[in-house]
């Protein structure tokens, strides 16, 4: 761990990346959410936060917070060296279980209080868009001035249409402070339509964009006042931190992965109950002021918002993909691998993807979450996961499954390998089709070529590594009374999944 030598107050900023986005489904599913899709351009949304930030802070101060479902893809998403958790850009705090944004901020701002008392949080959703960077990080600075007076700042959105999809903030017009910002009156919740055009009309409304700035002591300190339970939980991860920590700063290598903090961690959220820090704190609180933001926004909250967003052909279309279109107008077609055909449609959304097929009014796309929710009642794994999952290492995807067997193609990427595994309730069967694959098995270690194969028995340790330059495909072909993801045993991992 090193020391922290330089002098404060610090800047740090908390990105959270525990969301759903089941509005996105089927290209997002509950362990792929929208944070870590690829909408608009080649990065992530979580990626481009990332970006957005670096201006703001060293990396050792800004600080991931996900969920234990969803660690992996975002460890694999920070790492510009797919080698391993040592090249991540920025520390990751690990929830056990999503419980909304107020536990995840406590806990952040309990570490970011131990590396510095007067440390002041910028608290950012991990699935927005914003497009001018350089009006963002001015609105940012100014917010960080602001809550250097001890207010909680949050970054309200001037609204260009009476929308329904967002919450609202109310602001005291009449007494403007310095810097710019209102006083807050009230938060409201998503409105219908009539109650929109009236925020609209009044003119002291802004979109919540829920984005926060603050003390890590000021909001510590409301929590304490408004949500005691999940204070007196906060209080002993606190505690763990002064016990383990020393006077050194905890980053997603030491402090975070220590047996005491995450057995900490694990037991108040047994405890604690979920609750937005919206609800929970800025609606009670009588020291939240709102700066009206100058940049373009876009929660990206469904489909239909992708056409502020991406550019359109002359009928008005958002295509991409394997498509096929003849006179469709206003419409969002994205296709995949295998060919999709469309003719004549109006204000449709089509997404296919390997496992799933989505097709619905334009209209009507805040609506996909119902569908998810009924699928994941029913059991579809469809609604958690892609038939191709993409691993720190490379990929895989399932070809063909049934009862007692499942058959995948792995690619491994170049100098990477798996970790030393086993699995106790399944055999495995490899067969090389390209590359070079060198393969333990037991106390063995060998080298595979295109068209080999081995057996690996079920309680074996094992372990697959390409040593080449050119990704290596396995055919993998499982036999077992369970074939679940979660019957692995790892002994050694260059991903820090031990």
């Amino acid at each position: 761990m090193n020391k922290v030598k330089e002098e404060g107050p610090f800047t740090f900023v908390v990105i959270l990346a525990g969301g759903a986005g089941t509005r996105f489904w089927p290209l997002s599913r509950e362990k792929m959410p929208k944070q870590f899709l690829s909408l608009i351009g080649e990065e992530s949304l979580l990626q481009q936060t990332v970006s957005r930030v670096r201006g703001l802070t060293p990396p050792e101060r800004m600080i991931v917070v996900t969920s234990k479902s969803q660690v992996e893809e975002t460890l694999r998403q920070l790492a510009p060296n797919p080698r391993g958790k040592d090249h991540q850009l920025c520390p990751v705090i690990i929830e056990p279980r999503a419980l909304n944004t107020a536990p995840a901020i406590g806990l952040a701002a309990v570490f970011v209080r131990r590396v510095d008392p007067d440390g002041v949080m910028v608290v950012l959703p991990s699935d927005h868009y914003i497009r001018d960077q350089e009006k963002f990080s001015r609105d940012i600075e100014n917010a960080i001035r602001i809550a250097q007076e001890g207010h909680l700042v949050t970054l309200g959105i001037p609204p260009s249409r009476p929308e329904t999809g967002f919450g609202y903030i109310e602001f005291d017009a009449s007494t403007p402070g310095k810097n710019g910002y209102r006083p807050v009156l009230s938060f409201q919740e998503k409105p219908n339509l009539k109650t929109a055009q009236g925020y609209l009309s009044k003119g002291n409304y802004l979109w919540n964009s829920g984005m926060f700035v603050w003390k890590a002591a000021a909001i510590l300190t409301e929590i304490g006042r408004h949500l005691p339970g999940l204070a007196r939980g906060l209080a002993r991860v606190e505690q763990v931190i002064n016990e383990v920590g020393g006077t050194t700063y905890p980053n997603a290598t030491d402090l975070l992965e220590t047996r005491e903090m995450n057995q900490a961690i694990e037991e108040i959220y047994q405890e604690i109950e979920p609750i937005s820090i919206d609800y929970g704190v800025m609606e009670k609180s009588r020291n939240v002021v709102v700066v009206p933001a100058s940049f373009d926004w876009s929660d990206v909250g469904s489909f239909s918002a992708l056409f502020d967003l991406l550019p359109q052909d002359g009928q008005g279309n958002i295509i991409s993909g394997r498509v096929f279109d003849l006179e469709s107008e206003n419409s969002l077609i994205r296709g995949d691998r295998r060919l999709l055909a469309t003719l004549g449609l109006r204000d449709m959304i089509v997404v296919d993807t390997e496992d799933a097929l989505l097709v619905c009014s334009r209209d009507r796309a805040q609506e996909v979450r119902r569908i998810v929710e009924q699928i994941k009642d029913k059991g579809f794994e469809e609604s958690i996961i892609h038939r191709t999952v993409k691993r720190p290492w490379g990929s895989y995807t399932v070809l063909d499954q049934g009862d007692k067997f499942k058959v995948k193609r792995v690619v491994v990427n170049p100098t990477s390998r798996l970790s030393l595994q086993i699995h106790h309730h399944r055999s495995e069967h490899w067969v090389i089709v390209s590359g070079t694959a060198r393969v333990t098995v037991a106390d063995k270690i060998f080298d595979l070529h295109p068209g080999e194969s081995t057996f690996v028995p079920a309680s074996a340790r094992h372990r697959l590594e390409n040593p080449g330059i050119i990704p290596v495909v396995i055919v993998e072909a499982q036999y077992g009374e369970y074939l679940g993801e979660d019957d692995i045993v790892r002994f050694e991992d260059d991903y820090g999944r031990v």
